[in-house]
């Protein structure tokens, strides 16, 4: 079965020009097929600041409606994700910037409003991504590279948290390779205390996740995140990884297995 390496990167590198670049130089080494998901909320947040749009959140997450998702598909689709694939194009990767409503590649259904109305944001099923269409890049070596905008097939698009666009990719993708999962954040990986670098728990399993919880050691967004990857986990997809992305190529990291 051939590999395929899906690598997350979030605001926190992509608004930090030499860091993006010392990222997207050890991400070019990667050998074979490969899949880059960005955020870029950082950015967002600080636009839509300094235009006068109010910034909604709700633990971790975006609340986007009609002005917020014209500023974030802008950002997204437009400013981030071109500058990033003109990077790489630079050192000889040929990428192509997607957002989900290209190639249909990541149809997404409206959240409902429940206590939230969360606006126009997207939900992602794995069963609906257009796979034969990543199937068909990858295969004559172009690097896709996706923001998280999508769209729900009737005109109108979506903002998507991108570690859900990540581990929705990476599940579609698990029938037909063996699938690799990369989280980048700010962070050598999970930390029992996240204030000290040095308590980076370098094996989770469920098993210890659950205990890890229990023992208040995982907290915050990074329950999410971790939640996310084990659902990935569990539908398939071989490992999942967080790591630092300055430490794209070296083996400081958490690794997470079933």
């Amino acid at each position: 079965m051939k590999s395929v390496t899906i690598v997350k990167i979030g605001g926190n590198i992509v608004d930090k020009p030499d860091a993006l670049q010392y990222f997207l130089n050890n991400f070019q080494k990667y050998e074979g097929p490969k899949v880059l998901i960005h955020g870029g909320g950082a950015i967002a947040t600080q636009l839509s600041k300094d235009l006068g749009i109010e910034v909604k959140m709700h633990k971790g997450r975006r609340i986007t409606d009609e002005a917020t998702l014209k500023l974030v598909t802008m950002v997204y689709a437009g400013l981030i994700n071109k500058q990033i694939v003109a990077s790489l194009q630079k050192i000889g990767c040929n990428a192509l910037g997607l957002c989900g409503a290209d190639g249909d590649c990541v149809p997404a259904t409206k959240r409902k409003a429940s206590s939230i109305d969360w606006g126009f944001v997207g939900d992602v099923d794995p069963k609906k991504i257009n796979v034969s269409l990543l199937h068909s890049l990858l295969a004559k070596g172009i690097t896709p590279v996706f923001c998280a905008i999508t769209h729900d097939g009737n005109g109108s698009l979506l903002n998507t948290n991108a570690d859900t666009m990540a581990s929705s990719i990476a599940v579609a993708l698990a029938s037909e390779y063996y699938v690799r999962l990369i989280y980048c954040f700010e962070k050598d990986g999970v930390l029992s205390d996240p204030n000290d670098n040095d308590s980076l728990i370098p094996l989770i399993t469920q098993n210890s996740y659950s205990q890890l919880l229990d023992e208040g050691k995982v907290v915050d967004g990074m329950i999410p995140k971790l939640d996310n990857a084990f659902l990935a986990l569990r539908e398939g997809v071989a490992e999942v990884i967080i790591k630092h992305a300055d430490n794209l190529l070296n083996d400081r990291e958490t690794l997470l297995k079933l």
